[in-house]
This record gives C-alpha cells, sequence and structure tokens, in this order.
C-alpha cells in the first residue's frame, strides 16, 4: 500500500488475475444488505444485478461475463447496436451496479455469506461443449 497514486495505479494494472477478481465486486441491493449484513460481494456469472449509471440505468439482467482482465462485466440486456444493426453485448464497470440478487449455488460463497442452504438457487447446467471430431465427422448437408 502507498499513499501515491501512481503506485497504486501501477499495482492494480500489474496485479495478478486473483487479485483483479477480488477488485470486482458490487454493493448489495437493501434488502439483501440487511438479510447478509455486508456491505457488498464479489461478482459472479448468474447474479442479477441492475445498472445504477450511465445509459443503461435501470436495466436489470444477470451477469454473463466477468472479465478480469479488464475489470468490466458483461451484464444481459446492455447491448450496443453497430454498424450493420446487430447487437453487441456493452461492458459495464461494477461500481455502477447493485446486486439484486445472488447466486448461491456454491457452498463456499453460502458460507461466507453466512446463507443458510434454504436460500440456495439451484444451479443451472452448462450446456455442453461439442468435439471438434464430432463436428468435423459430421456429414455435411450438399
Amino acid at each position: 500500500m502507498s499513499t501515491q497514486p501512481r503506485k497504486e495505479r501501477k499495482a492494480l494494472h500489474n496485479a495478478p488475475v486473483h487479485e483483479r477478481r477480488a477488485r470486482i465486486a458490487s454493493h448489495l441491493d437493501e434488502p439483501l444488505l440487511l438479510k447478509y449484513n455486508t456491505r457488498s460481494a464479489t461478482l459472479r456469472v448468474g447474479d442479477t444485478v441492475r445498472v445504477m449509471r450511465g445509459e443503461y440505468a435501470g436495466t436489470s439482467g444477470k451477469v454473463l461475463e466477468v472479465n478480469t482482465r479488464s475489470g468490466k462485466v458483461t451484464v444481459d440486456g446492455v447491448t450496443v447496436t453497430k454498424a450493420d444493426a446487430t447487437q453487441k453485448p456493452r461492458a459495464v464497470d461494477p461500481s455502477n451496479l447493485v446486486i439484486t440478487k445472488l447466486d448461491l449455488s456454491d457452498p463456499l460463497r453460502r458460507a461466507k455469506l453466512g446463507a443458510s442452504e434454504a436460500d440456495a438457487t439451484p444451479a443451472e447446467p452448462k450446456p455442453k461443449k461439442k468435439a471438434k471430431k464430432a463436428e468435423e465427422e459430421s456429414p455435411e448437408a450438399a
């Protein structure tokens, strides 16, 4: 820890990924704050958040991706229209978000927050990735 902003910025920029992950956190919504008696939590894929600042203020959606390299979060429903009229997800800074619903499928996260197992949300099954060989071997329609 230094008092010089230049050294703090350098430390943040050069921090390893596991330390950067801990810095990607947002405040909890009022009911969650009272329930878990903590102000903020690290963002994870599956949490439901509300955008509080900027062009997308008031938009709610699930966290789709957490980018530890850039320190930004991709939220479902926050998109930018490109010149060819396609939609592209827009990264949002976690300081502009409020967590409205926590994904408590991880027992370690539940324990850290002091949540009971009754609070746990069932984990959604992850889609299975297709093997490259299976795609190459499948006959193509001519």
